[in-house]
C-alpha cells in the first residue's frame, strides 16, 4: 500500500530535519512588534527569516534535501530550475557540502540574480524564455548527466526543512493562536501547517497569495482563475502549485486569502519604516493580509514569517515613494494656468504660504487641449501630511485655480 502525502510530512520528519540542519542555518529571532500591533489591532509576532545568509527561509529545505543524498548522488551533483531564493540556498549549501549544483534559469532572468547565485557557488545555465522552458531543460539535464533534481517546494524533504520555521516560532512565541503564511508552491505553508496541527491543533492556519497569482487558492477551492501580471511578490508568483503540497494544504490549512498589490506595497513599506527591516514582496504577504482584513484578525495573537528579503533596491525605492504618495506626503498637482508673466510666481506663493515643498515643476504648452494661451503645470511636492496638502489644494481652488491631484492606482 503506497504512502499518502500526509504520511511523508509529519512532526517527526520536521523535528528530524531541525536536528539535521541545526547549526548550518541561522536560528532567526521571533519578535513582538508593538507598533504593528497598534496599527492592525492584533498582536503581531514576526519571524525574521530575511536574516538567513541568503536572506530567505529556502535554505532550510534545500539543506535538508542535500543531507538526504547518498554519497553517489553527492558526487554527481544536483540540479534545480529556479530564478529565486531556492537557487541561492541550494547553491550556498551545496558548495559548503562539496556538492556540485547546477541551476537552470530562463534567459530573461535579471543579471543580478544570476550573479548572486554564481557568487554562492551555483553553476548557472540559461535556457529558454520562460520558467517552464528552464524547468523542462533541467529535467532533460537531470537524465543526461545523472544529476538529482531538487524541487523548490513539491518534495517532502524540502517541505520538512521549511517546517522548522514553525518549530522555532512556536518555541519563541508559545501563545500564538494564528499563523498567516505566504504561499507560492506551498512548501513553507505545508511544513508550518504540519507543525501547527501537531503542536497546536486549535490554531487557525491561514495561507496568503497575491491576487495576480491565485494558483493554490483556485486549486483548493475548485475554481478556475487566471494567473499573470507583474506582482511585487514575485517569490510567490507561481502558476502551478505543487501536487504534494496542495494535498497537505487541503487537509491542514483553514483558509487562503488573496491580497492586492496596494497592500503588498504598504506592508513592505511599513516593515522598513517600523521594524527597520528589508522584506521582499512575498515576505510581506502575511502582514498585507492582516492589513487588508483587520476585522478578521482583530485581537488575535498572530505569527508572521518574513520569509525573504531579496528585493531589487530600485524597486524598493519605488515602493517607498509610492507609499509616501498614497499617504499624502508626496503629490503631483496638475494646475491650469494662463501663459503670461507672473502666473507661476503667484502659484509658488501659495505653496510658500502653506509650507509645502516643491520638488519638480513640469510645463506643458503643446500637447494639451487648452487654448494657445493656456498651459498645464504639473508640480511634484512634499507635504507634512494629507491635511496640509488638502489645505493647499482648497486654498488654490478658492482663488480660482483649477487643481487636480494625479492619483496612483
Amino acid at each position: 500500500m503506497s504512502e499518502k502525502p500526509t504520511d511523508l510530512l509529519t512532526i517527526d520528519t520536521i523535528r528530524a530535519a531541525a536536528k539535521r540542519i541545526e547549526g548550518a542555518v541561522v536560528r532567526t529571532p521571533t519578535m513582538h512588534s508593538i507598533t504593528l500591533s497598534e496599527i492592525t489591532g492584533a498582536e503581531i509576532w514576526l519571524k525574521f527569516e530575511n536574516q538567513q545568509f541568503t536572506a530567505a527561509y529556502k535554505e532550510r529545505g534545500a539543506l535538508n534535501a542535500l543531507l538526504h543524498l547518498t554519497d553517489e548522488q553527492r558526487k554527481r551533483g544536483v540540479i534545480a530550475a529556479s530564478a529565486g531564493n531556492h537557487s541561492q540556498g541550494l547553491s550556498y549549501h551545496g558548495r559548503r557540502l562539496g556538492v556540485p549544483v547546477t541551476i537552470v534559469m530562463p534567459r530573461p532572468t535579471p543579471t543580478v540574480k544570476v550573479m548572486q547565485t554564481e557568487s554562492v557557488g551555483g553553476n548557472v545555465v540559461l535556457h529558454g524564455e520562460t520558467f517552464d522552458d528552464a524547468y523542462a531543460h533541467a529535467c532533460k539535464l537531470e537524465k543526461e548527466l545523472g544529476l538529482t533534481f531538487v524541487h523548490p517546494f513539491d518534495e517532502p524533504n524540502v517541505a520538512a526543512g521549511q517546517g522548522t520555521v514553525a518549530l522555532e516560532m512556536f518555541e519563541d512565541a508559545p501563545d500564538l493562536d494564528c499563523i498567516v503564511t505566504p504561499i507560492g508552491g506551498g512548501g513553507l505553508l505545508s511544513g508550518m501547517a504540519t507543525v501547527a496541527r501537531a503542536l497546536k491543533p486549535d490554531m487557525e492556519v491561514i495561507g496568503v497569495q497575491a491576487e495576480l497569482y491565485p494558483s493554490m487558492y483556485a486549486k483548493i477551492k475548485g475554481q478556475k482563475l487566471d494567473c499573470g501580471g507583474d506582482s511585487l511578490a514575485e517569490g510567490i508568483s507561481v502558476k502551478e502549485p505543487g501536487e504534494f503540497t496542495s494535498q497537505i494544504i487541503a487537509e491542514r490549512v483553514d483558509d487562503i486569502l488573496l491580497v492586492s498589490e496596494n497592500y503588498l506595497e504598504k506592508a513592505v513599506s511599513l516593515l522598513l519604516q517600523i521594524e527597520k527591516t528589508v522584506v521582499e514582496g512575498a515576505g510581506a504577504a502575511g502582514l498585507a493580509a492582516v492589513l487588508a482584513n483587520p476585522e478578521k484578525f482583530a485581537g488575535r495573537k498572530i505569527g508572521l514569517v518574513l520569509c525573504g528579503g531579496n528585493i531589487d533596491t530600485r524597486l524598493l525605492a519605488n515602493v517607498l515613494l509610492r507609499d509616501l504618495a498614497r499617504s499624502g506626503r508626496l503629490a503631483r498637482l496638475r494646475i491650469t494656468l494662463q501663459d503670461r508673466p507672473g502666473s507661476l510666481f503667484k502659484v509658488m506663493r501659495e505653496f510658500d504660504n502653506h509650507n509645502v515643498n516643491i520638488i519638480e515643476i513640469y510645463h506643458q504648452r503643446i500637447f494639451t487641449s487648452l487654448p494657445a494661451k493656456g498651459l498645464i503645470t504639473d508640480i511634484e511636492c512634499e507635504a507634512r501630511d494629507r491635511e496640509q496638502l488638502d489645505a493647499l489644494i482648497e486654498s488654490m481652488r478658492l482663488k480660482g485655480y483649477q487643481v487636480n491631484q494625479v492619483e496612483l492606482n
